[in-house]
This record gives structure tokens, sequence and C-alpha cells, in this order.
């Protein structure tokens, strides 16, 4: 079994051409002769499909046909219908169910969709069952020339070297065409140039644009805008075309060789320029930029070698002239330069243009002023004696006006540099002496700055440096080169060297110092000691018996006398102490000077202890003082405390009455509150009442009932809590001494006494007993005032 698959040409629809694509089963006949070319059998197939061509952006009013669908099971009696479906079914293609023209019913646009593939059907009408397998079929969208080349990168910038040769590639353009490419010339391209000839020119076809003319001068224009055409149809009559800019730079090349604008030049300095400054500045024009504009300045010769140098400035490329060496208007007023400027990176593409370098001719004219004095020396250098007497001349300095005018000198002494004024110098003469007695030991080097100043313009100060050296004299004895101590052991034996001593002097002789070492006089005889003068400027102290016992003498003084080798000689007699010392075998002191004799008895350890408990004794003692002066007052009342109203306040909210755990009930019953001394507790505060009363009078609270007096008092003090500013948000208990009227002795609170006009008299309150003691106390012998008013 085979399965072939014929292409076979089909009739025309509407003037549009199909091809129907038939497949069949090819069977062998069973019966046939055995031949090479076996007879093949087709199995016909009676539905046929087109591929249909539609023309995009379709502008006509009625419907665009398409074309027809037919089956071969239609016999045309109307059992047959025919129903599409795919993409754009119903929304775009509609088709004719009895007869299969199908319709488009919007326009199309091949660049939205190049085609639309449908399927197409067959089913009985009235049981709508397929009377043929459904089949797709493909309607494409034919091109036409509806968009015109677009430049998707422009607008351009591109560059190009200065003086490049005709033809030099610049950049290339590209323009794209939505059209289709493959059907007819619509999406064929064509590039011309519209503006910037005769400088440029672009290639048709591939848009590359290229330099039209040789040599062009970015020093003379260095920007063009060259506008680019791009037109389909291959540039035919009809095409559609698109236009982009292009923008060309001319890049510089080093072209231009420097140049200066004068051939000599002329400048002007004051002789008292400082080293290291700017004498002038010149520059060689180059009319090229960047990397090509760099020059390197170097003198090529001048009258004044090494006094001038001259280096490039990086960011102006200016020669910058520079002072190496100070300038003297007598001495030289003018100078001579011949300066040379080369570029730094030269093209060797344009070595016909050069040479590129110039030179030029510098003169810098020196100008007088009026300089300070000179010395004629900076650093003077003098001596004198150490012993020299006050007004003794030292030295002379010298100074000179260096201006032609020549004024005259005066000299003077910086006080900064001689504080105690030990010299003087004659203002005219420059003659440096002594003012004060010197001392070389104190000062052996003296340095003075001198000033020099004009005596036209004293403003105008030249300064010096002198330095005095004072010379020694033998003016001070020798001495112990320190503080010996000297240790002598009770086991020394005789001619025993207990101390090696050397000695020191102020003084610094031209040969040095030889001290000699002896005994004074006074001692030169005694028994214990002696002197040997080691002939190296130490001596060495000897015993000369044995025997020393620290009960009998502790410490010798020993009188050495010492002399120098100066001229005169001068001596000094020092004092030695010797201690006499216990030791043990080998020399080591254990103890020295006198013994110690101490009282039979406790042993000091005992002694320490006894020490320590009295003063462990003490610390408590004060310990108890404190605490007894800080002990608190108790918390329960006494009897005889003042009861009256005391206020407690707590920043708590409490439980209620029966709550006696949400806060400590010994607060509330200690009368230790603090109380503002400006404000009495036990009158009536004045502030509205609950009961309004007229302004003239106030009844006494014994003409109202007990239970309105003490609701009214606890009003009162409400009101004074609420007006009060400073109070804050406590709770507050108030505790009242309120008998009511039915005790014997009546009421005994103040609330009753507040007025003013009282004459009760108080004083039976002393007969009621020690109970009632306080408020007699309070309330008695009054003169018939109340306590409250």
């Amino acid at each position: 079994m085979q399965s072939l698959t014929l292409f076979q040409p089909m009739r025309s629809f509407q003037g549009l051409t199909a091809l129907a694509f038939c497949s069949g089963d090819l069977e062998k006949s069973p019966h046939s002769d055995p031949d090479p070319w076996e007879v093949l059998h087709r199995h016909k197939r009676s539905w046929v499909w087109n591929q249909f061509f539609v023309l995009e952006e379709y502008t006509g009013n009625e419907p665009l046909y398409v074309g027809k669908l037919h089956s071969d099971v239609d016999k045309g009696d109307g059992k047959v219908k025919y129903v599409l479906s795919g993409e754009g079914a119903t929304s775009i293609f509609t088709i004719d169910e009895n007869t299969g023209d199908i319709h488009a019913t919007k326009r199309l646009d091949r660049e939205a969709q190049a085609y639309y593939t449908l399927q197409a059907q067959a089913v009985d009408r009235l049981t709508n069952l397929p009377v043929e397998p459904r089949s797709e079929f493909v309607v494409k969208v034919q091109d036409i020339n509806d968009n015109e080349p677009k430049f998707l990168d422009g607008p351009y910038l591109a560059g190009v070297p200065e003086m490049s040769p005709l033809g030099t590639m610049v950049v290339q353009v590209a323009a794209t065409d939505a059209d289709d490419p493959t059907y007819g010339n619509s999406a064929r391209v064509v590039y011309s140039i519209i503006h910037g000839q005769p400088y440029f020119s672009v290639e048709p076809k591939t848009g590359v644009i290229r330099t039209a003319l040789p040599n062009m001068d970015r020093e003379t224009r260095d920007q063009y805008v060259l506008v680019i055409q791009a037109k389909d149809m291959v540039g035919q009559m009809g095409g559609l075309s698109g236009t982009t800019s292009v923008t060309v730079t001319l890049t510089d090349v080093n072209d231009n060789p420097p140049r200066f604008t004068h051939k000599s030049y002329q400048y002007t300095v004051l002789e008292s320029l400082p080293v290291q400054s700017v004498v002038a500045r010149i520059k060689a024009a180059d009319a090229d930029i960047g990397s090509n504009a760099e020059m390197d300045y170097r003198i090529m010769d001048g009258d004044g070698p090494g006094m001038f140098n001259i280096t490039t400035d990086e960011d102006t490329q200016d020669g910058v002239i520079i002072l190496l060496k100070p300038l003297d208007f007598e001495t030289k007023s003018s100078f001579s330069l011949r300066i040379e400027a080369t570029n730094r990176n030269i093209d060797s593409n344009f070595l016909s243009l050069g040479p590129f370098s110039d030179t030029t001719s510098v003169k810098v004219t020196v100008e007088d002023v009026n300089e300070p004095p000179v010395f004629s020396t900076a650093l003077s250098k003098m001596v004198v004696s150490e012993d020299a007497k006050v007004g003794s001349s030292i030295g002379r300095v010298s100074a000179h006006d260096p201006d032609t005018s020549n004024n005259g000198i005066r000299y003077s002494i910086d006080r900064n540099t001689d504080l105690e004024r030990f010299f003087n110098v004659d203002a005219l003469s420059g003659v440096i002496s002594t003012a004060k007695p010197l001392d070389r030991e104190a000062n052996s080097v003296h340095n003075l700055t001198i000033f020099a100043i004009e005596s036209q313009d004293p403003t105008q100060i030249g300064k010096g440096i002198t330095l005095i050296t004072v010379l020694d004299i033998n003016d001070n004895a020798p001495v112990f080169a320190i503080d010996y101590e000297t240790l002598l052991c009770e086991n020394a034996m005789p001619g025993q060297v207990i101390q090696t001593i050397s000695a020191v002097d102020k003084d610094e002789p031209l040969s040095g110092h030889r001290f000699y070492f002896a005994l004074a006089a006074s001692v030169a005889g005694n028994l214990n000691f002696t002197l040997r003068d080691n002939k190296d400027n130490t001596a060495s102290i000897l015993t000369k018996r044995g025997g020393f016992r620290r009960r009998e003498q502790p410490v010798y003084r020993l009188p050495v006398l010492i002399v120098d080798s100066g001229s005169p000689a001068l001596s000094s007699t020092n004092t030695l102490s010797v201690r006499v010392c216990d030791c043990d075998s080998d020399g080591v002191a254990l103890s020295c000077g006198a013994v110690a004799y101490t009282a039979t008895g406790l042993s000091t350890g005992a002694l320490l202890a006894i020490l320590g408990c009295i003063i462990t004794l003490l610390v408590m003692v004060l310990l108890i003082v404190t605490m007894r002066r800080r002990k608190k007052e108790p918390l329960i009342l006494e009897e005889e405390r003042d009861i009256r109203e005391n206020i407690v306040r707590y920043d708590d909210e409490g439980g209620g009455e029966e709550d006696t755990e949400a806060f400590d009930m010994v607060t509330l019953r200690n009368l230790n509150v603090i109380r503002d001394p400006n404000v009495r507790r036990d009158v009536t505060p004045d502030t509205p009442t609950f009961f309004h009363y007229p302004s003239t009078t106030r009844p006494s609270y014994k003409s109202l009932p007990d239970n309105v007096v003490f609701r009214e008092f606890i009003w009162e003090r409400l009101k004074d809590a609420d007006v009060d500013p400073s109070a804050p948000p406590y709770d507050s208990l108030q505790t009242y001494a309120f008998e009511g009227s039915g005790s014997v002795a009546e009421s005994l609170s103040s609330l009753e006494s507040l007025s003013t006009d009282s004459d009760q008299n108080y004083d039976y309150l002393s007969n009621w007993g020690p109970r009632f003691k306080k408020l007699a106390d309070l309330y008695g012998n009054s003169d018939g005032t109340s306590v409250f008013s």
C-alpha cells in the first residue's frame, strides 16, 4: 500500500486562481500483470478549497469579495450549508451559507497581519451534521505601497577629521520600509542628499555618506548639517519617501603651527620682586584645539643666565616667566631673552605646513625701588671675655644703603634678642659694647639681631645677625661631683678604701680640668681617716684604724680641700659625711647611724593591735551617734501632738473605705507632712460657700445644724482644692476633731470658732485635767479675740 499526494490545478473563482491539494490511497491490483508501471487507483475526494488573495487597504463602500467555496455534495437544492471558522471569522470575513461566497467586511492591513487561517465545512442544513470533513484554507493579504521609508536611528551625529581626502567615509544611514520586500518594489529604497552639497555625497543603494571635497578646514567651518532622503519604489515616480538629518563635525588635526602675535615683548618689574614670582606671561597663538594646541616654551638665550625660567600653564597654554634670583637695579637694570614655543604633538602628515614652532624676544626692565640697608656680612661673629668691664667695645657692624642716594644709616639692637640688655650699639658707628657684667656659665653665646635704619626713610630697615661668644675665665671653684653617701662598716680594717670622690668645675679651661685633693689642715693629723690623690681628678678616702663603733660615734665629718689648675687657682672645702654601719660578713650595711634603744615590755605587734582596737571603737561610736541623729519620728500619733486638720497626699486611687491594703495606712497616721507655713489650715478659706449668704454678714457655724456645718466645711475645702491651679490631682485624707452635739462639753472643735466676733471664754479648759491641757494652752487666757482672727 502506498500513499501519493497530487497537486492538481483547479478552476478559477472570480478571477482568482487556486490550487487544490488532493490525496488518496493507491492500491495494487491483485489481477494486474507484472509490469514495472503498476496501475494506480485514486479515491476521488469531492471537497474543494482555495488559497485566496485580498488587497490591503480596500476603501470601497461594499464588502470586498474574497472568493467562493463549493462542495460536490452541494446539488444546488439548498440542503447544504457552508460554515466558516478561524481567524477573523464573522468579525472580518463572512460567508454566504447558501452559495459559499466569502467577503471581507473590514479594511485589512498587511503590516498588521499578513494572512488569516480559516476553516470551512459543509453541513446538512436540517441535521446540522457535516457532509464533508472540516478543511483549512488561507487568505493572504496582498501588499500595496502604503508605508514610507523611516530612519529608525536618526537623526545622526558623525565626525570626520579635517583635511580628509576626497571620498572619506563619514557614516552610513539606513532606512526601513514596512511594506512587503518580496512583492514588487514597495520596499526597495534608494538614498539621495537633499542638503549638504557640494561638501558631501551619499551612495544611493548603501546609504554611505562620504566627503565630496578634499581638505575641508575645521578652522574655517567645523560643522555641517546634511538632509538625507530615502525613497521607495526604487526612486520612481509615485514612491513614498522619508528624510533624516546628519550633523557632521570636522575633528581637529594638528595642521596649524604656533605663532607669536608680536616679534618682541617688553615688561617692567620692580627690583623688590620676590624670587619665584611671575615676571610675565606670553602666549603663542595656535588655531588648533585640545592636544593639538599644547606647546612647550624654552629660553633659547639671554644676557641673564640663571635669572629666569619659563614654564607652560597647562590650562591656558601660556608661557609663564619665573624669577629665579633676586633683582638689583644698581647691578643690572634690564634683561633680554629669546623664547621659543613648539607644539608637543606634531602630526607627520602635515609636516609640510610647518615648522611647528616660533620664536620671540622678551625684554625685562628692572625698576628701582627704595631698598632697606644691607649689612656687609649677614652674620657677624664676635668674642668677649667673661670679665670684660661694662662699656668695653666688642666689635663693629657695618651696613650701607644699596640705592644710588646712599642715605645715612642708624643702628639699634632688637631688644627681643637681648631682653636683659647686656649690650649696646652705637647708633652712628655700629660699635657694639657691653652694658652689664657677663657670666659665661649663665649664657655663653648671645644671638643679637641688629637693625640698620635709613635716616631719611625710617621704614626701610635692614637686619643683621651678630653672634657674641663669651670667653671663660677661672671664676668658679671646684666642688664635689655629687652628694656622696659614705658608709663605714664597724668591722672595717685599717687602710681600707671607703669612698672615691671626684670634682666638677663650671669653668671650661682650654687645656681641660686638673684637680688636686687634700684633707683640710684642721683634720690633716686625725687618727681615723686619710686621703690619697689618684692624680686623675679623683681621690680615695681610707681608714687609718679599725674598731669603729656606732655607739661611740655614728657619724664622722671629714673636710676635703679641692684646688683647680686655673690662673689664679681657686679652691673650696667640701665636707664628706661618713656613717658608721653594722655590716654582715660580706660588707653589706644592715643598719647605720645611732643605735636605737627600745624599752622592755610590749612588742611592736602588740602595740599595733591595741591601736587597731582603739580605732575600731572610735568608728563604732561615730556610727551610733550618726544613727541617733538620723532616727525618724514615730509613726503613731502621740497624745500631746496637735490633732487638728492634717492632709496627707499620695499618688494612688485606692480601693474604697473597706480596702486597707491598697496603700500604706501608716502614712495616713503620720502627721509629719509638709505644710505651707503661709496657709492657716485651722481657719475657713476665703472661697464661695455651699449656702449663699449676703456679702455684708456671714453667719457663725454655731447657728447651723451639725450636719450642715460639717458639710459646709467640707465643701469649702473642696472648693479650695478646685480653684488652686498648682494643686496636682492627688487624693487627700482630711481628719477633723468633730464630736457632735452629744458631748457633755459640747463641741470642742474649732469649726464653731470661725466667726471673728466670738466672745466665748475658754479658761475653764484648764480645770478639765491634763487631757485638755493642749486646748487650754491654745484657747485659754485670750483677750476676747479669736485665735482664728
